[in-house]
């Protein structure tokens, strides 16, 4: 524009400026063409470059692959738990003294009635003895009274008062005969002593905590279930038990106790099981995870639960399928894509409820390249974990 206004405000003469327009338009005309054959070769380009990565289609992916079959399943419901002793107590006494003899050692095992500690009851003996010696005067005297309430020498009142005077006496007797016992500590039931922190010479008051006696053979474990499946549970069901400490070592118990009511703030039930426990590792308060048997065995369909791909859209497996023959004539394996329907796991596996069938063989591992119809190579050299029971590497 500029260069036209500066044309017309010059001496030119007319057919110069008509020659110099025409010019123009051809310069304009030739840039639009050259900018047309530009933009036209680029778009045949990038369609060439689609039809041929069409025509040549997917790389092929290499996977690991395993046969679909059907394994024996054991319903089970995993829960937590902790483990209390069988029996379980603080001991202490009933009256106040002074140690005179503890007799065990912390971490003994002790049978029922092991007397456990001593305290200073010479005075009490003594006293003992004296009531001992009237019970048995007063015994005496009852005896004679008695013969001569026969030949009716004495009146029954007489007798009646030296009977009771006997009884009393020998009321007082076991009186004192109690409180001597009661400073001799003795193990009210079988178990393994805890911490002793009593020593001889020690003042103890009544009630003080002195030592505790547990029972850990067998040892019980409370959990929870959650109040749907109240109508499965039983007494004699088992379990299998995992105790934090001892890694992955299962000790096997039995349901012995359902509470008949359900915890209204978290809707789950109490239940009580026992399990044995020779080797006394197994201690009260130990956390453990349990494993609780439900019903009979049955069968599924299982892979590794590295098979499956879970998205938003469901749960996927890629079926290995055949495709057509390669350039040599050997048959090929192309990926089809499948959803599935899951079911409960176990250890490495996962059970398939629908979608596939036993048979099959799917993919494991290598699925994030796999779309419908990509070439498979399978090498199964190095195949993912598939152990119902897998147990950590050392």
């Amino acid at each position: 524009m500029n260069l036209l206004n500066r044309l017309r405000s010059s001496d030119v003469s007319t057919p110069e400026k008509s020659l110099l327009r025409k010019r123009m338009i051809w310069m304009l005309i030739a840039v639009f063409i050259l900018m047309g054959l530009i933009i036209g070769f680029n778009l045949f380009k990038t369609i060439m470059i689609k039809k041929y990565m069409a025509g040549a289609g997917s790389p092929p992916a290499t996977v690991t692959t395993t046969v679909v079959k059907e394994e024996d399943w054991q319903p089970e419901l995993s829960a937590s738990g902790s483990m209390r002793a069988y029996r379980g107590v603080e001991l202490s006494t009933e009256v106040n003294g002074i140690v005179k003899n503890v007799l065990v050692k912390s971490g003994m095992d002790v049978k029922e009635g092991t007397l456990l500690m001593a305290m200073t009851q010479d005075a009490d003996v003594a006293q003992l003895h004296a009531l001992q010696a009237q019970a048995d005067l007063a015994k005496v005297v009852s005896d004679r009274d008695r013969q001569q309430l026969a030949i009716e020498a004495i009146s029954k009142n007489a007798f009646d008062s030296s009977a009771a005077d006997y009884k009393a006496k020998a009321a007082q007797v076991e009186q004192q005969a109690a409180l001597v016992a009661k400073k001799n500590l003795k193990a009210p039931f079988s178990g393994r002593i805890g911490i002793v922190s009593t020593n001889p010479g020690q003042f103890v008051n009544s009630g003080d905590k002195l030592m505790t006696l547990q029972t850990i053979d067998p040892i019980f474990v409370d959990f929870t279930l959650p109040q749907n499946v109240a109508d499965q549970l039983r007494k004699d069901q088992i379990i299998h038990l995992n105790a934090d400490a001892f890694g992955q070592k299962s000790f096997e118990g039995k349901v012995t106790a359902i509470s008949p009511k359900v915890d209204s703030n978290t809707r789950n039930i109490q239940v009580e099981a026992l399990v044995r426990n020779p080797d006394k590792k197994l201690l009260p308060g130990m956390f453990a995870s349990l494993k609780l048997e439900m019903g009979d065995k049955v069968r599924y369909l299982t892979v590794p639960q590295t098979a499956v791909t879970y998205n938003p859209y469901g749960s996927i497996v890629f079926v290995a399928k055949s495709g057509e023959a390669d350039k040599d004539g050997k048959p090929s394996l192309v990926a089809q894509q499948v959803f599935v329907t899951t079911g409960s796991t176990r250890g490495d596996q996962v059970a398939i409820l629908s979608g596939i069938k036993a048979g099959e063989t799917i993919v494991t591992s290598g699925q994030l390249k796999l779309k419908n119809g990509t070439p498979l190579i399978v090498n199964n050299k190095v195949e993912p974990a598939n152990n119902a029971n897998p147990k950590p590497q050392e």
